[in-house]
């Protein structure tokens, strides 16, 4: 486990050591391109060095039509491939004869990326997994009957390591090309709204659901197929393993990698653009449907540029953090607060009968029973022999007895007297009911 942690440190270290650095130029890319191109259309598998002239030439009268020079030029781009490795002599004969010549395998893969724009499609990607779940098949049938490890590895490790690897890598490569449209998507609506603005309205949303339909697609194929492919992968290892295939193990963990990928790289590609869906949608709504003239586009940035008479700035005042000349000590953790514990409930206590209110109404009886036939005179009898402090909360309490016990009338204009000192209420008439007379 720990050689398997160390194994990318030990790689990179290995490449800084070497000083392998890439180099290229547009000529000599164009170079690359232009062999490739011929290995592509002729029956031919390498060059000779006056073929390779001769396809320098042709690009330099197409690229650089005034270059002088081009046999010394030629020989300079042949040395500065070998010595990145992206062209290799193939032949044995050395310096006794002009040598052949062949694209390394680097080569073929920088042109492919800039010459294929093969992106990963609804039926390219339903078509590779059936073709990799066939070859799943095959391969279980070939364990199942398989009997020594040597005939299972032969059967099994070897189609696992180059057959299926194969087709993972071409899910993958078509979904950079998938990646690359999308950036171009993106960077052809940016276009299209600073050019035409309201006109590019609907091609833009016309790119959007076409890349937010093929994502989709892409997402529900593979979340159908990822579980099956894995559960045929373990399927294989396990009858690998009863026929003593060990290598097995290798082989199937990449594997399935590689499709834990591919599922994951679905997943996060409908998440990313369905964000990038809305944000557009919402610039549209928001700003083009809004301002279809640029009105107050153009009205914005003249104002922030200063062409209508004004100017805006942004002042900042910073103040320099403190210098503290000191070592400075980490304060102590300091215990979390607790709060003491308490019962909810407090205990019953025993307590005397408030019989003040009683009290209150037999006063109130007995000034009206004495002959007091207004609010003002029952109010002051009452509250007269009170402390200060509690004469004016009891006359409300008074109004409220004198209001239950007798019959309250008042005139239109009701008028303000005083009951007591610091005390006026609005006179009332008591008359005494029948009860209480």
């Amino acid at each position: 486990m720990n050689d398997r942690a160390e194994e990318p440190s030990r790689l990179i270290e290995n490449l800084a050591g070497r000083a392998i650095s890439l180099e290229l130029g547009s000529l000599d890319l164009c170079f690359v391109a232009a062999l490739r191109l011929r290995l592509r259309t002729g029956e031919a598998t390498s060059f000779s060095e006056h073929e390779l002239v001769d396809a320098f030439r042709d690009v330099c009268a197409l690229t650089q039509p005034e270059a002088t020079g081009v046999a010394r030029r030629a020989t300079a781009a042949i040395q500065r491939l070998r010595d990145q490795r992206l062209l290799s002599r193939v032949d044995g004969a050395g310096v006794v004869r002009s040598g052949a010549y062949a694209l390394t395998r680097l080569a073929t893969s920088i042109v492919d990326f800039y010459l294929e724009e093969e992106a990963l499609t609804g039926e390219s990607l339903t078509l590779l997994l059936r073709t990799l779940h066939a070859s799943l098949l095959e391969l279980r049938e070939q364990a199942r009957s398989a009997t020594t490890p040597r005939e299972c590895a032969e059967r099994v490790v070897g189609p696992l390591r180059v057959t299926v690897r194969d087709l993972v890598d071409g899910i993958e490569r078509r979904q950079r090309g998938l990646d690359l449209q999308q950036e171009r998507f993106q960077q052809e609506i940016g276009s299209l709204l600073a050019a035409d603005w309201f006109d590019a309205v609907a091609r833009c949303q016309d790119l959007l659901e076409t890349t937010t339909t093929t994502l989709r697609e892409l997402n529900d194929v593979l979340l159908r197929d990822a579980h099956t492919l894995v559960g045929l992968l373990e399927d294989i290892r396990e009858l690998a393993h009863e026929r003593g295939a060990i290598e097995v193990d290798d082989a199937c963990r990449r594997l399935s990698e590689q499709l834990d990928r591919i599922a994951a790289w679905g997943s996060a590609r409908q998440h990313t653009w369905s964000e990038y869906y809305q944000y557009v949608h919402r610039y549209l709504r928001d700003v083009v449907r809004l301002d279809p003239t640029r009105a107050l586009t153009e009205r914005l940035r003249a104002e922030l540029g200063g062409k209508a008479g004004r100017s805006y700035s942004l002042v900042i005042a910073a103040q320099p953090p403190l210098v503290v000349p000191r070592d400075v000590t980490p304060p102590r953790e300091r215990p979390p607060l607790e709060r003491p514990r308490a019962e909810r409930e407090k205990p019953l206590e025993e307590a005397p009968p408030d019989e003040r209110a009683e009290a209150l109404t037999a006063s109130v009886q007995a000034v009206l029973a004495g002959g007091a036939r207004t609010l003002s005179s029952v109010t002051g009898a009452v509250v007269s022999p009170l402390p200060e402090a509690e004469r004016f909360s009891t006359a409300g309490r008074v109004a409220e007895i004198a209001a239950r016990l007798a019959k309250a009338q008042s005139a239109r204009e009701r008028p303000w007297t005083r009951a007591d000192d610091g005390i006026w209420i609005e006179e009332w008439s008591l008359t005494p009911t029948a009860n209480e007379a």
